[in-house]
């Protein structure tokens, strides 16, 4: 079973944290939340409480060694989500470790500034919110108008509406029944 990792912070967008674990969960994958906060449970940037299933730890080598065994790692936006994310030690490592053994590395709406803080876009393209992409350091190739693009294994978003196709492209780099969960769903 392959297993991911749903990165959590004060002020995500709710709508594509809980669509990427419900789709990946629905697609077979063995699905773990985790905070940031150093809290059971986040704020979400509309006021809805999320919980999660363990906090990643604050150290960036101990968040590693707890990430190890993650074939994807997934970040969902909202501003104050992604800044929290894009300050986080521990989420910048486990990232770039993640995408260094080749494991799925996914964000969506905002948290491609992460991706890119962490020095995962260069070379790659991406999409995101729009005007998000004005912010970047310019290393990846921006695709306007696309609900997701995928790149090797960097899988991105572009924001709420899409977060259900978003978590299926996930799911379809894994390997997983992305067609059938998103026919399932609706979603084609």
């Amino acid at each position: 079973m392959k297993k991911a990792l749903v990165l959590l912070a004060d002020g995500c967008e709710e709508l594509e944290a809980v669509s990427i674990v419900d789709v990946l969960r629905r697609g077979g994958v063995e699905v773990s939340a985790l905070s940031i906060a150093g809290r059971a449970e986040v704020a979400g940037a509309h006021g809805i409480r999320i919980g999660a299933d363990a906090a990643l730890p604050a150290d960036p080598a101990a968040a590693e060694a707890l990430a190890a065994a993650a074939d994807a790692v997934a970040l969902p936006g909202g501003m104050g989500g992604m800044r929290a994310l894009r300050a986080s030690p521990a989420v910048l490592a486990v990232l770039r470790a993640a995408a260094a053994r080749g494991a799925v590395v996914a964000a969506v709406c905002a948290a491609p500034a992460v991706l890119d803080a962490a020095g995962l876009l260069a070379g790659r393209r991406f999409c995101c919110y729009p005007g998000i992409e004005r912010d970047l350091s310019g290393a990846g190739t921006y695709v306007p108008g696309v609900p997701t693009v995928a790149d090797g294994n960097v899988v991105t978003g572009t924001g709420p509406g899409t977060a259900a196709l978003f978590a299926a492209e996930i799911l379809r780099a894994l390997g997983g029944p992305a067609e059938d969960v998103a026919a399932a769903m609706l979603l084609r």
